[in-house]
């Protein structure tokens, strides 16, 4: 849909219907930036979406680029 529209990357994901709540969790380095320290948050929401292609790319789980929140257990 979003192909067919030819939408451009802020309209990609202000019109997203749910994003990751856990996708700060994505830290590391992609195209030579690391990720957790860019502050323009359109340009972070891009460099999130590279580094789970680039994951998935490398044959990594999906389980396991899903970042999930730590639950503090007592």
């Amino acid at each position: 849909m979003q192909l067919e529209k030819e939408s451009d990357f802020e309209t990609f994901f202000a019109e997203a219907p749910q994003l990751n709540p856990s996708r700060s969790l994505i830290k590391g380095v992609i195209c030579g930036v690391r990720i957790e320290e860019i502050e323009e948050p359109l340009m972070r929401e891009i460099r999130y979406l590279d580094k789970v292609v680039d994951e998935l790319a490398k044959g990594k789980a999906m389980e396991k680029i899903q970042r999930k929140k730590q639950v503090a257990t007592n």
